[in-house]
């Protein structure tokens, strides 16, 4: 399955993508994507309402806004220098164990949605990344242990603003929390719609330009070890969502660095996840 939410921020309502490519509106269902639906095996009972009541459910309006397809996990954790072309890039060694780092919920939008200039932002640049969606309450996993765990995946721009993350002490956080700077989407893919997780096609494009070209088999730690691993420091919850590093040709790894400027247009896209489009914005 591949699932949406769309309409107004704060007011999104749940959707499917049908295999046919139609999407249909979700709301009869009576639950939102969130922790609660995955935490009581919701795929599975939304997959048989498809096959009932669902098949009278109304179409989603054409050209509607997409919001981000699941609703606020309780955190994001994300993966640093986890690709081996970034790493070669920066000019930085691959880590002996994961780097890890918390992205705020309040910076998820979604997929379409403006990326905003916070104040005193001076390099703002652009991550394209495979996130997986955590389906059961996991602790302790082992690799094997974590396909079973997962709800699915989605592409992720991971938006950092270098200055803040680099040049202002303390951890990467502040860089990368700020507003608007996850956006998520435009589907959830369930497992089943996604072969080989380890070998999908990423790109990143700036004002049609290819800035950033790689595969997700580039990671240094793979899907199932990295969700082992983060489950042996915390308890990770259904709806959570584990991004997993960005390969190489973001704006801190060109010479010189080239960061985005308002008015700006970035377009990703992973393969089987669909693309996303944001417009560089300065914030009010």
């Amino acid at each position: 399955m591949k699932l949406i939410r769309y309409g107004n921020p704060g007011r999104e309502r749940p959707g499917v993508i049908l295999p046919d490519g139609a999407s249909i509106d979700c709301a009869a269902f009576l639950e939102d994507w969130n922790e609660a639906f995955f935490a009581t095996d919701g795929l599975t009972r939304l997959a048989t309402w498809l096959k009932g009541p669902g098949r009278r459910a109304p179409k989603v309006p054409t050209g509607v806004r997409l919001g981000p397809p699941i609703a606020r996990p309780s955190k994001i954790i994300c993966i640093g220098l986890n690709f081996r072309d970034h790493a070669e890039e920066v000019g930085a060694k691959i880590p002996d164990e994961p780097v890890l780092f918390f992205k705020s919920t309040t910076a998820i939008v979604g997929p379409n949605d403006d990326v905003l200039v916070p104040r005193e932002s001076t390099k703002l640049d652009f991550e394209v990344e495979l996130a997986v969606v955590i389906g059961k309450t996991a602790r302790y996993l082992s690799a094997d242990q974590v396909l079973g765990h997962l709800a699915g995946y989605l592409l992720h721009n991971d938006y950092s603003e270098r200055h803040f993350q680099l040049e202002r002490s303390g951890q990467w956080a502040k860089g990368k929390g700020c507003d608007t700077f996850a956006p998520l989407g435009p589907w959830l893919a369930t497992p089943d719609e996604i072969a080989n997780a380890g070998d999908l096609g990423m790109w990143l494009t700036v004002n049609g330009e290819m800035r950033q070209r790689s595969r997700s088999s580039q990671m240094a730690f793979d899907v199932p070890f990295l969700v082992s691993y983060v489950s042996q420091f915390m308890t990770l919850l259904p709806g959570d969502v584990i991004s997993t590093g960005t390969p190489a040709g973001c704006g801190i790894g060109q010479k010189p660095p080239r960061y985005l400027q308002p008015g700006d247009v970035v377009v990703c896209g992973i393969d089987g996840l669909g693309e996303s489009r944001q417009i560089v914005r300065v914030s009010s």
